[in-house]
């Protein structure tokens, strides 16, 4: 699923996430990709991706230790397209719930990422996504496909519609374990996956294939 243009992908490193894997996925799709923290060159590309693995609290504090938290503002002020994934799409939430303690997040979107309530926890494995219509992420790819889950907190509860009229509201999808959850989100140039897309075969290649498309 090569690209016919080619787009340069920074994969931001600031301590969280497994960026080779992402790296790895983003090359394979046609993307010139480069793991990096560099300011311009993270303001600069065509595509930020914002990885993220373990508590939503680290994540922040690594995050805006890097200064990603203002890259991510500026290029979404800007209309730079921003991509999260795992716990770098639980950050762009305005806060996160860990064992009592609440953190504040990038309050890109409103909503409280919080505990699954299911009776295994964590969701580990693959399960199906629940997209809308229209979709430009899930674009050409089979309603039944699965993508891979690894995570034990999400957004339960979403709320933003469009911000003005004229505007394309947020698409959210969603998928269940124990209860529905946030599993995806197209808002403008914001965009972000619960699930691995890099680790989600080639449903998660497709998704990553079409991301990279509207850059």
């Amino acid at each position: 699923m090569e690209l016919s243009a080619t787009k340069k992908v920074v994969v931001f490193d600031y301590g969280f996430g497994n960026v080779r894997s992402a790296e790895r996925a983003l090359a394979r799709v046609g993307a010139d990709v480069e793991i990096t923290r560099d300011y311009d060159k993270a303001m600069n590309a065509d595509g930020l991706l914002v990885p993220g693995v373990g508590a939503f609290a680290a994540c922040m504090k690594g995050l805006e230790a890097a200064r990603g938290n203002w890259i991510i503002g500026r290029r979404l002020a800007g209309g730079r397209p921003v991509m999260g994934i795992c716990v770098g799409m639980q950050i762009m939430f305005a806060r996160g719930i860990e064992h009592g303690v609440e953190t504040e997040g990038l309050d890109e979107w409103p909503g409280t990422v919080a505990p699954l309530e299911a009776d295994i926890v964590p969701h580990m494995g693959w399960n199906t996504v629940d997209w809308p219509a229209g979709s430009d992420l899930f674009a050409g790819i089979d309603p039944d496909a699965r993508f891979y889950f690894v995570h034990s907190y999400a957004c339960q509860d979403w709320t933003m519609e469009a911000t003005h009229p004229a505007m394309r509201p947020p698409m959210v999808a969603w998928s269940t374990y124990g209860k529905p959850f946030v599993a995806a989100v197209e808002n403008g140039a914001l965009c972000a996956t619960q699930f691995h897309p890099e680790k989600s075969g080639d449903a998660g290649a497709q998704l990553l294939t079409n991301w990279i498309g509207t850059l």
